[in-house]
């Protein structure tokens, strides 16, 4: 995982993303040692997880592939749910699956708060009778209305009525969780893209401007 580390350092009011931190500012050729604190690498944590030590958890990765091998920014993705150890259920035209594997590299979206506790006792058992309903047969499939999404959805919703909560939508889940994960994960996925043919990339910060 050391290959996909990825640092940022503030200098001459400019973002140098690197590797490795150079001695010199490739924008300004000053010595970054003597831009102290300010100058001092930060190091960037990959957005993504790995999806089975990932417990009760909502997790997205690539229909085919992984984000960080080939993924092109417009390929499907799939979705599913993580038991508490970590086994992905997930929905498609063969019906659900169980998955022990496969999912190395997600964006995920932790389900459990601390005031869960006895739901989360059982929530294994939720999630396994969840999936033997008979919505989730395969011949119920349906790749624009009745998909992997509205699996991983309509147990969530299945959760929050068992805590008398009002059910999500699809764009509201979409909105408040799935999109802000995958905009940190799209701003990542640009930066490892842009460091495959150069040592260091250069984001010039206007005047005023946070580095964050």
């Amino acid at each position: 995982r050391g290959a996909m580390a990825l640092l940022r350092v503030r200098h001459c009011r400019a973002l140098l993303y690197c590797r490795r931190a150079p001695a010199r500012c490739p924008a300004c050729g000053g010595a970054l040692a003597a831009g102290g604190l300010t100058s001092a690498p930060v190091r960037l944590n990959c957005p993504f997880r790995h999806g089975h030590g990932q417990p009760r958890a909502f997790l997205v990765r690539p229909t085919r592939g992984s984000f960080l091998r080939g993924y092109d920014g417009s390929s499907d993705l799939h979705v599913g749910i993580t038991d508490s150890q970590g086994v992905v259920y997930n929905y498609d035209q063969e019906g659900v699956h169980r998955a022990r594997s496969g999912w190395e590299h997600c964006i995920c979206i932790p389900l459990h708060q601390p005031h869960m506790l006895e739901l989360l006792q059982h929530w294994d058992n939720l999630l396994e009778e969840f999936s033997e309903g008979e919505a989730w047969l395969p011949h119920r499939y349906d790749e624009q209305e009745h998909n992997c999404y509205t699996f991983a959805l309509a147990f969530i919703n299945h959760i929050l009525s068992r805590q008398g909560k009002q059910p999500l939508s699809k764009e509201e889940f979409t909105e408040r969780f799935v999109i802000p994960q995958s905009r940190r994960a799209s701003r990542y996925l640009t930066l490892q893209q842009e460091l495959a043919h150069r040592d260091c990339y250069i984001v010039a910060l206007p005047e005023g401007a946070q580095s964050s």
